[in-house]
Formats: structure tokens, sequence, C-alpha cells
């Protein structure tokens, strides 16, 4: 494949109205939101991440999703977890990450909430995917301007996720959390990535 045509092709894939020219923000728009996930550990990095964005926006924290990775064992909740007021200290030294005591606190209560779930017998993708009845929910909107900041699924889902012990997840956050990890398909109309985001 010459150079050319591999420009040429990238040219011609239409985007959301929100994805900006920078590569990293195209390669997640075209390979990562809107995709419906059913992976434990990537539904439950989608929930911290989104909250790790809270006042800020989604570019930031996508350039310090590897440092978030590295320091919190690619979200695996087992892990996450057992962290301590000692690494939590650490980390709010880390220019890597969002230094917000109480997001990253977050992080390390979500875990746990997570995991407390799960020893009561849930079995949480079936559970967060059950906020819109395990299927992936269309909505086609002709422009992002469009999408309000929250739906009555991500209301539902932020009310059930406080009273479970989670932190950091408003309506709008789990709306945000929803389109990002393939819950509703929030691609506009004309977006070359709406009909790859299928269930």
């Amino acid at each position: 494949m010459t150079a050319s045509y591999t420009e040429a092709r990238e040219t011609d894939i239409q985007r959301c109205g929100w994805c900006s020219n920078n590569p990293l923000y195209q390669h997640y728009h075209d390979h990562e939101w809107g995709k419906p996930s059913h992976n434990r550990q990537q539904l439950f990095e989608m929930l911290c991440l989104e909250g790790q964005q809270a006042g800020l926006s989604w570019i930031t924290v996508l350039k310090k999703r590897d440092c978030y990775r590295q320091c919190f064992f690619d979200f695996l909740p087992e892990k996450v977890a057992q962290l301590g007021e000692a690494e939590i200290n650490q980390y709010l030294q880390n220019p890597g990450l969002i230094r917000h005591a109480g997001k990253l606190n977050a992080i390390v209560a979500n875990a746990q909430a997570w995991l407390a779930m799960e020893q009561h017998g849930f079995n949480m993708v079936e559970w967060l995917w059950s906020f819109v009845n395990a299927k992936l929910q269309p909505q086609a909107l002709q422009n992002y301007t469009q999408n309000p900041v929250q739906i009555a699924a991500s209301l539902a889902m932020s009310k059930a996720l406080k009273k479970a012990g989670f932190k950091f997840v408003g309506p709008t956050t789990c709306y945000a959390f929803m389109q990002a990890a393939g819950l509703v398909n929030d691609h506009e109309a004309g977006c070359s990535s709406r009909l790859l985001a299928t269930h």
C-alpha cells in the first residue's frame, strides 16, 4: 500500500464533530469510543477514567492514560483495591496523573466497591449492561451537540453505583462511560465509525 493511498483513505474517514485533529484522539475515536465492550477490566478502567475527567477535557485524561495504567496495575480491581495512603500520596507527586486526591482515592474506592459487589454474587459486566437491557442503544444523532448531558439509564446507573460505594460516578460521568464503552452508540449519523459500532 503506498503512502499516498493510505493518506487518501485517512482523509476519507468521517469522524464525529467532537474529534479533533490530534492523532491520539482520532485513534481513540476510530478504534475504541463507542465499540461495545464486555471486558471486565476494560469496563472498570473506563468507569474510573471517566471519573478522572470531571471538570477537564477527555484529551487530558487520554494523554495520561498510559501512566494511569502503570500506576493502577492496568486497572485490575484486585490489585487496585490494595493500594493505600502511602501509594496515593506518592501518586499525588506524579505529573503523569491528574493530581487530585479525591479522584485518585476514588479509583481505589471503586475497586473495593467493585469487588464487594462481585463477592455478593454480581457479574459486573452483566450488571453494567443491564442498564441498557443488555443491548447496545443506538441514538443516531445528526450532531454531537444534540447529545444530552445525561439519560435515564445513566441516572439509574449513577444512583446504583453511588449506593454501592463508588465515587465520581455522577449521571453525566456515567453517560460518558456508556458512550465510551459502547453501551450506547452516539457516533453521529455521518460518522464512518457508526456502522462499525455494533453489538
